[in-house]
């Protein structure tokens, strides 16, 4: 049986920050002991090795010694992969569910902030030190342009910072992941009609993500009447096309890269970003080599009589050790 937290009493002092970034994969906990102080005890946690949210939040308390009343936190804030509209939170990849009213009270916290884990990381970027960053295409950021973010993890996160006039800027809460997947090249038309046919819609996250991986692969192996190899897994994917082992894993690479292109030039094109895009997620640090030499740079400014304006915009890979939008969902406790 899990346990639960009792509120401290009343009068006692705050004594910490309990902050999270739960993605379809993993979950990566932080402690802050007040706002503005270093974040410390950062740990991760395999979602699939824990059967709710609570139950890995319970578990990081326990492993670093807070899980006593009133040694535990007062405060938390979670950046999730999921849209949040109202008080249920379903995860779209993967099956934790909860309402955020019920961990709060469960796990004995005064306050508790949940917001879309890409708007955390929009609202991390300000805070990015150039090591933290590899600029990947050139171009001067506008101090008073917006920032766009996309990013393909085990989906794809879509967020930006648009500026508000006086310095700082306004994150948004946004599904772009899910916008329509457009092809370009015949053979991206048929990846997208196999995409279609399977899903009914083929959204931007059925192409570039970790997930998104698998089924191009599989894609391809119907579109080429070919056996969809056992054990077939991302990581798996990204390994035989980065030492040229299986031309369909490299062609599948080489389709997130472009449709990467689009999708990410068509953000910067609706934002105005020329502040910069910035990419996010756990998949391309892994790849970076490659998506340097693809069809994303191309795919990225080729638009149509906006291309000049596309070449000024800089594009960001985003490499820090440690999850950034832990420092956002911080932010957002302010």
């Amino acid at each position: 049986m899990s346990a639960m937290l009792v509120p401290p009493p009343q009068g006692t002092p705050a004594q910490g920050r309990l902050l999270a970034d739960v993605g379809g994969t993993n979950a990566r906990f932080a402690w802050q002991a007040q706002p503005q102080a270093a974040l410390t005890d950062v740990r991760t946690y395999a979602c699939a090795d824990y059967p709710s949210l609570q139950a890995a939040i319970e578990t990081y308390l326990k492993d670093t010694g807070r899980h006593t009343a009133g040694l535990g936190p007062v405060q938390g804030a979670i950046g999730i992969a999921n849209p949040i509209v109202g008080d249920q939170v379903h995860m779209t990849n993967h099956h934790w569910s909860f309402s955020i009213e019920a961990l709060r009270q469960a796990v004995g916290l005064e306050k508790l902030v949940v917001i879309n884990d890409f708007t955390a990381l929009a609202l991390a970027l300000p805070t990015l030190a150039a090591e933290e960053k590899r600029q990947i295409r050139a171009g001067v950021p506008d101090a008073n342009g917006a920032l766009a973010l996309i990013g393909p993890g085990t989906g794809l996160g879509v967020s930006g910072l648009v500026p508000v006039g006086d310095g700082s800027y306004r994150a948004l809460q946004g599904e772009g992941g899910h916008v329509t997947l457009a092809a370009v090249t015949p053979r991206e038309q048929a990846v997208v009609a196999a995409l279609q046919k399977r899903f009914g819609h083929a959204s931007a996250e059925r192409a570039v993500s970790g997930l998104g991986l698998v089924w191009m692969y599989e894609a391809l192996c119907e579109l080429d009447g070919v056996t969809v190899p056992a054990g077939l897994d991302a990581p798996t994917i990204s390994a035989r096309a980065l030492d040229r082992s299986d031309a369909r894993a490299d062609e599948t690479l080489e389709l997130m890269f472009a449709f990467l292109g689009s999708v990410a030039g068509n953000l910067a094109l609706t934002l105005g970003a020329r502040g910069g895009v910035y990419l996010g997620g756990g998949v391309l640090p892994r790849v970076i080599d490659r998506l340097e030499a693809s069809a994303f740079h191309e795919r990225f400014v080729s638009k149509g009589r906006f291309k000049a304006y596309m070449e000024s915009v800089p594009v960001y890979l985003i490499q820090a050790k440690e999850s950034p939008a832990l420092r956002g969902v911080a932010e957002a406790l302010r």
